[in-house]
């Protein structure tokens, strides 16, 4: 039987060999954290402490900012030492809470509760909520409006993304490895408060291991199937992840809800676990340190707000060879200007490349018209001319070729061979057009 997918896509070398047999281990707590109030698309927090103010670890320190926020926590116990602006990954400029570790690793109040999965959906909700739930596979978008449809758009399936389609990246991989039985509750969690009775989780076919640990923890789950994919970029994207699964066409400029699909990371579904579970906040992740550039690669369960520079040094530091330290995987992920940038809730990844093979902005060459971009662009579009009309500034006419529809995923600057910047030249024309 052949292997669920879409249309286009890419194969970039997958590169996860440098980290997948790494277990997770525990990140050092670090000195400091430094949690910024905008991790996740939406209002920013609005921080509810004041520097010299004592707080525990779990307990909020920003409050959302509207509906479509999350508020965020401490991820340790400590002192407040300042709020202030201070740069993110992507090197915009945002408010940050500064909390010095007094590394008594003392909670907050949080509610265990055994019998969460008889609460009902309104309760369960109110837990996401309140743990300040996002998407963790990159976009952090708030989960609670993700379970919030509206009555027009019922949801009749929920898809946990266990596709990790990114090379080097393997933080789901190790998760759906090591903590199976919680994703699966997570998906439980989920279902119930969609009211859903059909749920599926999407795994790309190079992680067999993971695919059997995730079947074998949902063998008493009638209503819940693991399905292996085929391992193709980006197979994780949700259009093309609800096209492989489902069948369902995600319309243009259209939402997952538009199909009755609600799809969400292994990662934010452990995170709904806990909450229910545990009544824990979402301040820890797991990140991937990988790359060719640092000594030891690693899995580690990292603490919100921790610097990468941390991080860096417990992996044993970078090679003299590094030459790009990026946030995320090297297909959509950020490159660092600077190491003293904090983890957030949606950071997958740190990235250490080698200078070698690494393009520079002037290698770049002008188009040849050779139409691969086109024929592999997962969304059907034309990048090369979304490029060529970005550079020479018409940025209106690019909407006419569904400027919008891209959600850059850089499998056409991955094929380009005059190593156009395709990605950012698009990203350029979205930030200077309305949609």
């Amino acid at each position: 039987m052949a292997l669920a997918t879409f249309k286009g896509g890419v194969h970039p070398p997958d590169k996860k060999e440098l980290a997948k047999n790494e277990p997770i281990k525990e990140a050092k707590s670090p000195q400091r954290v430094l949690i910024p109030l905008s991790q996740h698309l939406g209002a920013p927090c609005k921080s509810i402490v004041s520097i010299g103010q004592e707080v525990k670890k779990g307990e909020m320190i920003g409050e959302a900012g509207g509906f479509v926020s999350a508020p965020v926590h401490s991820s340790v116990s400590g002192k407040v030492i300042a709020i202030g602006d201070f740069p993110n990954a992507m090197g915009k400029m945002v408010t940050s809470i500064v909390i010095e570790n007094d590394g008594k690793e003392e909670w907050t109040n949080i509610k265990d509760n055994p019998d969460y999965i008889k609460l009902s959906p309104e309760e369960l909700k109110e837990k996401i909520k309140a743990a300040g739930i996002v998407g963790m596979g990159g976009a952090a978008f708030p989960t609670l409006v993700k379970l919030s449809p509206p009555k027009e758009k019922p949801i009749d399936t929920v898809i946990i993304n266990g596709a990790e389609c990114e090379p080097y990246l393997t933080a789901d991989y190790r998760l759906m490895i090591e903590k199976p039985k919680e994703i699966i509750e997570g998906l439980k969690i989920l279902m119930k408060v969609l009211n859903v009775n059909k749920g599926f989780v999407g795994i790309e076919d190079n992680k067999p291991d993971a695919v059997q640990k995730m079947k074998e923890a949902a063998k008493n789950e009638p209503n819940i199937e693991v399905l292996a994919l085929e391992v193709k970029y980006p197979q994780g994207a949700e259009k093309m992840l609800i096209r492989a699964v489902t069948g369902r066409e995600v319309p243009p400029r259209g939402l997952p809800m538009d199909v009755s699909v609600v799809v969400q990371n292994v990662g934010t579904a452990l995170a709904v676990y806990e909450a229910a579970r545990y009544g824990k906040p979402l301040i820890e992740r797991v990140v991937t340190v990988t790359g060719e550039g640092i000594n030891r690669p690693a899995n580690l369960m990292v603490k919100v707000g921790t610097l990468v520079s941390d991080l860096i040094e417990q992996c044993g530091g970078l090679k003299n060879t590094a030459g790009k330290v990026i946030s995320g995987g090297p297909m959509m992920g950020f490159a660092l200007s600077s190491l003293d940038t904090p983890v957030t809730k949606g950071t997958s990844g740190i990235l250490a490349l080698p200078e070698e093979g690494i393009a520079h902005a002037e290698d770049f060459g002008p188009c040849i018209r050779c139409g691969r971009c086109i024929d592999i662009c997962a969304m059907g579009l034309m990048p090369s001319m979304l490029s060529i009309l970005s550079e020479r500034g018409f940025y209106e006419d690019a909407k006419e070729y569904n400027l919008f529809d891209c959600f850059e995923c850089g499998s056409c600057a991955f094929v380009c061979p005059s190593k156009r910047p395709i990605v950012q030249l698009i990203r350029l024309a979205k930030s200077l057009v309305k949609p």
